[in-house]
């Protein structure tokens, strides 16, 4: 897998609200760190206000797989306040050795991010763009692809990859599923970027095998905080 062990040390996931983004996040990261146990692996959540969905709710979990979680200050809360936690900034130091999975929600996450651009480029990065066809706003492909070039404005950074995420919950199906491939490929053409893979969640679908497809399957680890 393209976010697995190379000399890109930070992996940010980036995509639109409900796109499944921190899902996939607390996944690669856990992945990476079953695969690498002697890595040191941190996952950041630089959502800069308390969404619904927040790998916040992931902290414990994180810390027991021996996976660094830095958090906002008022993750978990009901305190509607911007902030971005202080130990971000030691994740951008260029002689670090841990791998940094970044957990980026919409434009104000990428805004936030990009007051870290030039130390992010030094440290070298890939930039994955989270999508999902159920999600009304980036349902049509070219919606997609032009959120992707707004968040790279914002943020002074390129994807470099895309994640099919197509998912609607519990009632996901594997024709679900499968009915997102098309989708996922014109949104790969239109971003002139690599379909890294598309994501299932089993506890729901099942397994699934489609020939000629990248398929991974990811546990659901998010959960609503309202």
């Amino acid at each position: 897998m393209a976010c697995m062990k190379d000399k890109r040390r930070i992996k940010i996931i980036c995509g639109h609200y409900g796109s499944g983004k921190t899902n996939v996040s607390v996944n690669l990261a856990m992945l990476y760190k079953k695969r690498y146990p002697e890595a040191k692996v941190a996952l950041a959540d630089i959502d800069t206000v308390n969404p619904y969905f927040r790998a916040a709710d992931n902290a414990r979990e994180l810390s027991e797989m021996g996976i660094t979680p830095i958090m906002p200050e008022f993750a978990n809360t009901n305190v509607d306040i911007p902030s971005l936690p202080p130990e971000l900034y030691s994740l951008f130091n260029k002689d670090s050795e841990t791998i940094s999975f970044i957990d980026v929600g919409g434009d104000d996450g990428a805004a936030a991010l990009g007051m870290y651009s030039e130390l992010i480029k030094e440290c070298g990065y890939e930039m994955i763009y989270v999508i999902s066809k159920y999600r009304p706003l980036i349902s049509d492909p070219e919606a997609a692809a032009d959120l992707m070039r707004m968040i790279e404005e914002v943020s002074h950074l390129k994807c470099t990859a895309v994640v099919n995420n197509s998912s609607i919950g519990v009632e996901t199906t594997v024709d679900d599923v499968l009915g997102s491939l098309d989708y996922a490929k014109k949104v790969s053409s239109l971003c002139g970027l690599p379909l890294l893979f598309t994501s299932y969640c089993p506890e729901y679908t099942g397994e699934i095998s489609a020939i000629g497809e990248k398929l991974f399957p990811i546990k659901n680890v998010t959960k609503q905080i309202f």
